[in-house]
């Protein structure tokens, strides 16, 4: 070969070489990432056109692509720069993100080899030492921190450092672990704990060897209790954690418990189904030594837009004492708990509700779950109601069923409402024209309304509830109500409104009395069937109103206008008297004494029954009533109009009854009702009697047929009875601070704006809602005083209730100069309770009281919490009352762990001797 053609051969192969090591770094930069060959578009897998030309002319053969065994395109991406390396190395700095299938991986570097499909990412310090930006691994839903991660994505498997895994409520972290095919993790000295500050917590269960499986469980070799780096002589050798992100069935842990009484036992042990998403059922159990036991059965339901509910059952065998001995007693006892709520928009014409609260007597005092709740042990009523309404708005008719229990704790008596239906009609103008021409008729203002009642009640012993007679014992009966009534103007300013009422009543029975002189006591012969009884009556009324506007004197030249309404009324009401034998709903017998008296008895045949008789007497009354309200309007310092109620209502009203042979004025009755700001409101109303006391021949003291006017007095005061609550708080001083210093109400308005936005942020912590509706912590700067230094907050509240009663005192002599008994003032029971938060982690309450009637201090409880992060700090002490307890209690926070916890209590006894 000459020269020439030598020279040229080899500059032939170099360029055949530059252009193939061209076209190949371009392929690799193509694009933003890795692409297996099998899936390259075919100007990736042949090479540029004018390329493969010239390999075809000179026939050429390029080398066979390597074989790639990834399954998916794998792509990257850098915020600051990629370098690529010989041997097949890329490296991402700066925010770097690689992505393969389900698997995300995010550093600051990271560095892929692309031969063997292998990735190893870290994180960098900055210039205080902090690492930043270490490795966030995801595969699927499960993320890692770690501190450094290599990974293989062919084989699935990878070395993790420092990995933190979080697993239902807690945390999994380990200094070396190795990732399997399947996602799950291997590691040893790895830890385990419910602490958030996972990075240094404050407890954890230190384990030898685990394994993780994400969403699934955590199963270790021998752990033990670490607490604040100390470790604790507490191990297991084994322990397995179950993760679901769905509800599961399980068995619930019991407690142990040591009981004077019932000896030692185990309480709420069970097991817990997860029947479906919209139903669930716990089983619990007790059980003791001495043969105590109980059986707990709950369930939640809930429709998405139709309802929810909780029903509870409760069935409990209560054995104190020893056997044989005259201590020994067995009480069984049982309790239902039901509420159910309906969703609003499921029906809009019809509701169905259920608060079912029932007990046996002794169940509150007998169950272990009482021992330390001093509101359950003292509750002395419990009320249970189950309704459903049903709206016609077509019709105008609605009806409306319940069944009511009330019962009282004290003497086990029972009083039972089944059913309570209700059937009402609202109003309608029968008269009204359906294509109204013209002015409206006179006729057509005439409105009827309908309420039906059916009732059927009673009141017995919770023992004997089962063991009544439905005819005999319970008392059942029908009532209808059908007023007629029309309201016409009179000379534009006067309202008249003519009314008819007419009300008939149905009973089962009807009772018949005479007087057996042998035994001296009633005799009753009852005769059951259908009767029916009925009343009629008719009104005319006529109100109007009075307005009347004046400046107050004493503030000349403020803007202050008071507006005074006065509201009069008069109507006149007529019946005739049903007592009358015509109607046959009355009678009489003779009560004959074996010392010769003799006295006549009037009575009704349908006394005491559910629907009371009517009532006896011809009524013919006129009825006087007038009502005030006080209004103020002015201006404030922003020149807005403000409006204060200064009496929001004041009335009087008595009636003469025209029919009536004797006494024919009524009591005089006064009420009044304030207004002071926006939560408070002073009710009163009193009785003035219109007769005056008198003595009879034998010197006793009765109500005379002479009125009080006539003696030149005013009607006699009979008494008053009310009761009241009181709250000191953060913002009591301060709103009493402004009122002197005069402040309007706004200031105060924008003070307790300022306390709630700031209340809960100490330390610089407080929560913000996300866009999905979740809460977050946010940090915010502290607040501060005048002088730089951070505000001192102690939220705290204490609450006064109490109440009084003044009634005349008959027990003491009477005045004769006035005829007046002296009245006597007797105090309700004081209720104390209040609380404190010392810190965000510290908070106090109580609750305490005085009985002027017992003359002693009432149940008396004092409760303490400590917030511990992640465990929690309960006290609790009754030194005063009936029971007398403590309790002390420190637990962990997650509801996974809520058997880690340690317990130091007192008996469940009430004659506690205290040193």
């Amino acid at each position: 070969m000459t020269p020439l053609k030598a020279n040229t051969f080899i500059s032939f192969i170099l360029l055949f070489v530059l252009l193939l090591l061209s076209g190949e770094a371009v392929s690799q930069r193509r694009g933003r990432g890795m692409i297996p060959r099998s899936q390259q578009p075919d100007s990736l897998q042949n090479g540029d056109a004018l390329l493969n030309d010239s390999l075809r002319k000179d026939s050429i053969t390029p080398p066979p692509p390597k074989k790639d065994g990834l399954d998916a395109p794998v792509t990257y991406e850098a915020t600051d720069s990629i370098v690529f390396t010989q041997g097949g190395y890329a490296h991402l700095y700066g925010q770097g993100k690689v992505n393969y299938e389900k698997i995300e991986l995010a550093a600051d570097v990271i560095t892929m080899n692309m031969d063997s499909s292998t990735v190893y990412a870290h994180g960098v310090e900055d210039s205080l030492g902090v690492m930043q930006g270490t490795p966030v691994f995801k595969d699927g839903e499960t993320p890692y921190e770690t501190n450094t991660i290599r990974y293989n994505f062919k084989s699935k498997k990878g070395l993790i450092s420092n990995v933190v895994s979080q697993q239902g409520e807690g945390y999994v972290t380990g200094n070396n672990a190795k990732k399997g095919l399947n996602d799950e993790l291997y590691m040893k000295s790895g830890r385990y704990t419910t602490c958030d500050h996972h990075d240094h917590p404050h407890f954890y269960m230190q384990m030898t060897y685990a394994k993780v499986r994400p969403k699934k469980n955590v199963v270790t070799g021998p752990a033990y209790l670490v607490v604040e780096d100390v470790p604790l002589p507490l191990a297991v050798p084994f322990f397995f954690f179950p993760f679901s992100s769905s509800y599961q069935s399980g068995f619930l842990m019991p407690t142990y418990m040591d009981d004077s009484n019932r000896g030692f036992g185990l309480t709420d042990g069970g097991y817990y189904f997860a029947i479906s998403d919209q139903m669930d059922l716990k089983l619990r159990g007790d059980i003791f030594t001495k043969g105590s036991w109980a059986l707990n059965a709950e369930t939640n339901y809930v429709k998405r837009y139709k309802y929810s509910g909780t029903l509870q059952a409760n069935y409990q065998v209560t054995k104190t004492g020893d056997k044989g001995l005259p201590d020994y007693s067995v009480a069984k006892d049982f309790k239902v708990v039901w509420s159910h709520r309906q969703d609003p928009k499921a029906s809009p014409n019809s509701t169905f509700s259920a608060s079912v609260n029932f007990a046996t007597s002794s169940y509150e005092r007998t169950n272990i779950g009482n021992m330390y709740n001093a509101q359950a042990m003292s509750q002395n009523t419990k009320t249970s109601s189950v309704s459903y309404s049903r709206n016609f708005p077509d019709q105008h008719l609605s009806i409306s069923a319940s069944g009511n229990i009330a019962q009282n704790m004290k003497d086990s008596s029972i009083a039972v409402t089944l059913p309570d239906l209700n059937i009402s009609l609202s109003t309608i103008f029968p008269f009204k024209r359906k294509h109204p021409v013209g002015n409206e008729r006179w006729y057509e203002k005439i409105s009827v309304r309908y309420t039906g009642r059916l009732k059927n009640s009673i009141t017995t012993k919770d023992n004997m509830i089962f063991k009544k007679s439905l005819v005999r014992d319970w008392d059942n009966g029908m009532q209808h109500d059908i007023p007629i009534s029309a309201t016409f103007t009179l000379f534009k300013y006067f309202n008249l409104t003519p009314s008819v009422n007419y009300t008939e009543r149905w009973y089962t029975r009807k009772i018949k009395q005479d007087w057996d002189t042998q035994h001296e006591a009633i005799a009753r012969d009852t005769t059951y069937g259908f009767h029916r009884v009925y009343n009629y009556s008719a009104s005319l009324g006529l109100n109007t109103k009075i307005y009347g506007m004046y400046k107050p004197i004493f503030f000349p030249k403020k803007a202050i206008q008071i507006r005074h309404v006065i509201t009069p009324s008069v109507s006149i009401s007529a019946a005739p008297d049903f007592t009358s034998s015509r109607y046959g709903y009355y009678d009489s017998y003779i009560k004959e004494m074996k010392d010769g008296t003799r006295d006549t008895v009037n009575y009704s045949y349908y006394a005491g029954q559910a629907f009371s008789p009517p009532g006896g007497g011809k009524q013919g009354s006129v009825n006087f009533s007038i009502s005030n309200n006080l209004e103020m309007k002015y201006k404030d310092k922003n020149d807005s109009i403000r409006k204060v109620s200064l009496i929001d209502e004041l009335g009087a009203s008595i009636s003469y009854n025209m029919a009536a042979q004797t006494r024919q004025w009524s009591d005089l009755q006064l009420n009044l009702r304030m207004k002071f700001g926006k939560n408070y409101t002073f009710s009163m109303a009193s009785t003035f009697a219109t007769y005056a006391y008198e003595f009879d021949k034998n010197g006793k003291v009765y109500v005379g047929n002479r009125t009080e006017w006539s003696y030149g007095r005013f009607g006699r005061w009979s008494g008053y009875g009310t009761s009241f609550s009181w709250t000191l708080n953060n913002d009591t001083w301060k709103k009493i601070s402004n009122f002197f210093s005069g402040n309007k109400d706004e200031d105060n308005d924008k003070d307790k704006k300022k306390t709630d936005e700031s209340a809960g942020e100490e330390n610089g912590e407080n929560t913000d809602e996300t866009d999905n509706g979740t809460s977050k912590k946010k940090t915010e700067k502290a607040a501060v005083d005048s002088d730089g230094y951070q505000v001192f907050k102690m939220p705290w509240s204490i609450n006064f209730s109490t109440g009084f009663n003044i009634t005349e005192d008959n027990t003491k002599p009477i005045n004769r100069e006035n005829m007046r008994y002296p009245y006597k003032v007797s105090l309700n029971s004081l209720g104390i309770n209040g609380n404190i938060k010392i810190s965000n982690k510290w908070a106090v309450s109580f609750n305490s009281g005085y009985d002027f009637n017992a003359k002693e201090i009432v149940q008396t409880s004092f409760n303490i919490t400590r917030d511990l992060h992640c465990f929690s700090l309960s006290a609790a002490l009754s030194p005063f009352g009936r029971w007398k307890y403590y309790n002390f209690t420190i637990r962990a926070n997650a509801s996974i762990l809520q058997d880690l916890k340690w317990e130091q209590r007192s008996q469940t006894q009430s004659n506690i001797q205290w040193y």
